[in-house]
């Protein structure tokens, strides 16, 4: 019993350590971003600055603490990114000792590939997704009014589809973790199939800012051709796992 409790000490004492470590790293990387927080809101802001409005693309803000907590909100955010190679690492470290050897082996090897898969959803969102979207949203109605852009809700905005493209991305490693630990099979998720369809819409309903159906789209049909993907890594993953076993048999 004694030694059950020295363990469970040990565990919470290295689970802090750990904590504190990836705190010290948000807060470092947090503290260069605010040194750069104008660069990373030009950058987050660029695509409605590219977008000919008449009004010299000029952002506002409506209440004196809006700039300020924007500055905070984007450091932080900038921060998680720049600290994130620390955390992930922080977070193997921890769980790895409880995991057996093939299970390192998935977690190591896939870390690379979320990492760009992440990256990549981020500049499908930068670069596709948002245009088409923000100029929909800044034209509509231009004869009523005109758009005045408040710096909170553009970073709001941007934030929000970056990081919510980013984690669709994910979607095909998943599936083929799941496939390679046995928790589903190719089948099974080739069945799934008609209602991914409908989960693939409504995720593009949440995750764009606007309701027409063509920025909708947009981001439906990349959701479906990562199921597609996920389908044909699941389908790679339990071909490995049968030969794991054949090997494996007398």
């Amino acid at each position: 019993m004694r030694s059950r409790e020295q363990t469970m000490l040990q565990h919470l004492s290295e689970l802090r350590r750990r904590v504190f470590i990836c705190l010290v790293a948000v807060l470092a990387g947090s503290a260069v971003s605010f040194a750069f927080f104008e660069q990373i809101v030009e950058i987050l802001v660029e695509p409605a600055r590219d977008l000919d409005l008449g009004t010299g693309g000029e952002l506002i803000y409506t209440e004196v603490t809006e700039l300020l907590t924007t500055a905070i909100k984007v450091s932080f955010v900038a921060g998680l990114i720049l600290a994130s190679p620390v955390l992930v690492f922080q977070g193997v470290m921890f769980v790895a000792p409880g995991l057996t050897g093939r299970e390192k082996r998935y977690l190591f090897g896939f870390m690379p590939a979320v990492i760009l898969a992440f990256a990549g959803g981020v500049a499908f969102a930068y670069y596709i997704l948002t245009p088409p979207a923000l100029h929909f949203l800044l034209t509509f109605g231009g004869d009523i009014a005109t758009p005045l852009i408040r710096i909170s809700n553009i970073i709001n905005l941007m934030i929000r589809l970056l990081f919510w493209m980013g984690l669709a991305f994910e979607t095909p490693l998943v599936m083929y973790l799941l496939a390679s630990l046995g928790i589903v099979s190719a089948g099974s998720l080739a069945r799934f199939r008609r209602y991914w369809v409908v989960v693939a819409f409504i995720l593009a309903a949440i995750i764009t800012p606007t309701v027409d159906p063509f920025n909708q789209a947009l981001v439906a049909g990349p959701l479906l051709a990562l199921y597609e993907i996920g389908i044909l890594l699941a389908r790679v993953a339990g071909r490995g796992r049968r030969r794991s076993k054949a090997i494996a048999s007398p």
